[in-house]
Parts: structure tokens; sequence; C-alpha cells
């Protein structure tokens, strides 16, 4: 890929792009949104700004140290960073936390795998919004496909 010919600040984009999937929230666009992986330093102004965009828009938003792990991405990408969800209704935030407890207890059994990995991976696409063929796409694909983030 190439590069921007412009110095980018990183977490003005960030703030954009979380501004960005906030009014996705807002408007029905997408159930949840989450953050760009947010390194543990730059947390502070990352939440300040998800608290009063997610104000503005009258959303929600939830920290979380480790964003769940799907087929939906790769584990590098989220590896060592902070993530924020975004959300509009509780039942939503209440639907990846049941992931998350699933996969949790999948895991302490080492049973994480195959067509159950792949249940929740879908369910969890679902949550973020994705349409069916790029849920697909992404879980059924042999190697993680990562959003793009312009650094």
């Amino acid at each position: 890929m190439g590069s921007l010919s412009y110095p980018l600040d990183v977490i003005s984009s960030q703030i954009g792009m979380i501004n960005c999937f906030i009014e996705m929230v807002a408007c029905g666009v997408k159930p949840l949104a989450i953050s760009p992986p947010v390194a543990p330093s730059d947390l502070p102004v990352i939440e300040e700004a998800s608290r009063l965009i997610s104000e503005g828009f009258k959303t929600k938003y939830h920290v979380v140290d480790k964003l769940i792990v799907t087929d939906i991405q790769s584990e590098d990408f989220v590896k060592g960073k902070r993530s924020i969800l975004y959300y509009a209704e509780d039942a939503v935030l209440e639907a990846y936390f049941a992931l998350q407890k699933q996969i949790e207890a999948l895991e302490a059994g080492n049973a994480y795998t195959g067509a159950i990995r792949r249940e929740i991976s879908i369910k969890f696409g679902e949550l973020l919004g994705y349409p069916e063929h790029i849920i697909l796409k992404k879980v059924d694909s042999t190697k993680r496909i990562d959003p793009f983030v312009l650094e």
C-alpha cells in the first residue's frame, strides 16, 4: 500500500473515524461499532472524545481491555490494544458480552474452533451490521481480513 503524502496525526484520524462510527450507530446503520484499536497510552484522549461524541449523538460507549477474537479480524489486529464499543441500545452491549462469555467458556475447554467459532463470528458480524455476504467473505477466508486503518 502507498503512504499518504501528508503527515498524519493518528489520534485526530482515529477521532474522525470514531465520529463516523458513532453517527452510523445513532442513525441505526450499525447496531455496534468499534473504535480502531487504541494503544493504552492514547486511551484517555480517545475515551474523552468518545464520551463527547457519544453525548452529542445520544449514544453510549464502553471501553474493553481486549476485543473478542473471532474470524471477523485477526487476533494480531487488536493484540495489546484497547477497543471502545459504541451502541445505542443496551441489548446490543449485552449481546456482545454474551458472545464474550461464550467464547471464554469454549476457550477454557479448548473448544473454540470449527463450526461453533464460525457461528459466533457470524453473530459478531451481524452485531456490527455487516451484510451477510461480507460476513461470510471474512469468516470463510483462510486469511483474516483486518479492517484497513490509515496510519
